[in-house]
């Protein structure tokens, strides 16, 4: 460790999906010499980049356009995308496709071109797949490129805070680095870096039912808020409409594309009822098919509904969704034959760290990427397969932004090791484990799909009881991962309530009974909170 602790790194990867990759392969590939390191919580594989099911959208095909995409993604996005973002995410979109297809990500082809399927929101088909299973063989791929480039990985190591340089008479600087725990040992490190990249993901398990993997712990949003980093547009929580509904099946995702290939959504009774809601049926927004489908298990007081795509030959299904039907066969559901029990999940975070189209943040030298950064690409409302995209074509121009940037950096300051010396170990662990119990069921309670502001503010509450209770019990023993993971979510937690309750209308992801419609008197306004430590500089 001690080599690791003094040597400083050019770049610091604190995330190991397809946003962390992208930019260290980038950067690699510009500055073959460069030192870069990558935190991963758990196993490099093991974040939510493995588990995407359904693809990737790029502009492909003759009869589609590039005005088109920016057109369906402002739509999705309830009137409050960045234009320049989603006009430069887009426009790089084919570019980020060949890359991928260059280090080594195999998508299904059809006459030998690319197979291009449709999915909720697009009016064309233009979602890249790898079967059903598209997030694992961009995981895979990009894997086995890093771990051959020369960087060096440091998997079971959990992020506990950004360091920043001291300035004279109190104030705080640039990003120099991170402490991070080694699960393995217990003990947390220094890591120095001239650059550090959060590229953590989102934080839907800050919710009860979630379609992500236990990493998805908000930790990068967290430490960048407590850095001095403002955050834009937590109150839009994207719920995915359809996850397997069984007490075994942990919330398994079943793509949209079954939507997008014919899949229909019907009530316990076998009627369908999603053209009572939106005259594009099962291919509305997710929100919207969210919504509805909550609607309905509330009406009926049904616990699930159904999606069915057994009209569809059975090869077809096989052949499209081979990991869906896998996965459902193990449950006992059959989806050549049977409708499947579905209902929705927390699935993405749409708001985050604010940054701007490289990657910056508030402080200088520390960069976000991916789900924990907001660009404005999604606005009020993520449309499918605009995020793995995201991370590509941001995560290479955050890439080429640090290559041309390290030459110029100063050197790092030594860092203080971290300092355990009044802490001692826990004997009382089972606080840990109810406190995190506590947090998920009144989070999805009182700030799930449909809100209002008395479930708001009773939210409120409880967060901040929680606040004082782990700060007190993170400032007395020994931190472990889950330690960690529940003092960020619960930050999290409080952040997306407090913007909930900023917003007083309803817009795409967050719909509030207490204001149902739009406002349409004042132009559409972000969400914005700032950090009490709120860095000097300023990302527009």
């Amino acid at each position: 460790m001690s080599e690791m602790e003094t040597a400083p790194f050019d770049l610091l990867v604190i995330g190991s999906g397809a946003a962390g990759m992208s930019v260290a392969l980038g950067l690699l590939s510009q500055r073959p010499t460069a030192r870069v390191g990558v935190l991963s919580k758990t196993d490099m594989s093991e974040g939510s980049t493995k588990y995407a099911q359904g693809g990737i959208a790029a502009v492909l095909d003759a009869t589609d356009s590039i005005e088109a995409h920016i057109r369906d993604t402002l739509v999705a996005g309830g009137g409050l995308c960045y234009e320049p973002a989603v006009r430069a995410v887009v426009e790089g979109a084919p570019a980020a496709i060949r890359w991928l297809i260059a280090n080594g990500v195999v998508f299904d082809r059809e006459d030998g071109d690319l197979h291009l399927t449709r999915e909720g929101g697009h009016s064309h088909r233009r979602i890249v797949h790898s079967a059903d299973a598209t997030g694992l063989a961009v995981q895979t791929s990009l894997e086995t490129q890093l771990r051959a480039s020369g960087a060096i990985l440091f998997e079971d190591h959990n992020a506990v805070d950004l360091i920043r340089e001291k300035l004279p008479q109190g104030r705080q600087g640039r990003c120099v680095g991170a402490y991070a725990l080694d699960r393995r040992d217990g003990r947390v490190h220094r890591f120095p870096a001239r650059t550090v990249l959060l590229a953590s993901g989102g934080a839907s398990k800050v919710y009860l039912y979630s379609s992500n993997p236990d990493g998805s712990t908000g930790d990068g949003m967290a430490m960048a808020w407590r850095a001095g980093c403002r955050v834009a547009n937590l109150e839009f929580s994207q719920f995915h409409p359809t996850c397997l509904y069984h007490p075994r099946a942990k919330s398994f995702l079943v793509t949209e594309a079954v939507r997008g290939e014919g899949g229909r959504l019907l009530r316990p009774d076998g009627t369908r009822f999603m053209d009572e809601y939106d005259p594009r049926g099962e291919l509305a927004p997710r929100d919207i098919v969210a919504r509805a489908i909550d609607d309905v298990m509330k009406r009926l007081g049904c616990e699930c509904v159904y999606l069915d795509i057994s009209h569809r030959p059975a090869e077809f299904i096989t052949h499209h969704f081979p990991t869906v039907h896998a996965e459902a066969l193990k449950f006992g559901f059959d989806m050549t034959r049977e409708p499947l029990p579905v209902v929705p999940a927390a699935h993405y975070t749409c708001g985050g760290v604010m940054t701007d189209l490289s990657g910056h943040t508030d402080v200088d030298n520390l960069y976000a990427v991916g789900e924990v950064a907001c660009t404005g690409l999604h606005g009020a409302n993520r449309m499918a397969s605009n995020s793995l995209l995201e991370c590509l074509v941001i995560g290479a121009a955050a890439a080429r932004d640090i290559a041309t940037r390290l030459d110029s950096i100063a050197e790092l300051p030594p860092l203080a090791p971290w300092d355990e010396t009044w802490v001692t170990d826990s004997d009382e662990e089972v606080v840990v484990a109810h406190n995190w119990d506590e947090l998920r069921r009144f989070m999805w309670d009182y700030v799930g799909i449909v809100r209002s502001t008395k479930r708001l503010e009773r939210a409120r509450h409880r967060v901040k009881l929680l606040l004082n209770e782990i700060g007190d019990y993170y400032g007395s023993f020994r931190v472990t991962s889950d330690l960690l993971e529940l003092r960020n979510l619960a930050m999290v937690a409080d952040l997306i309530i407090r913007s909930a309750l900023a917003r007083r209308e309803s817009r795409g992801l967050h719909y509030t009974i207490d204001y149902p419609t739009l406002d349409t008197v004042a132009p559409p306004q972000n969400t914005i909170l700032v950090p009490k430590t709120f860095a000097v500089r300023r990302v527009s």
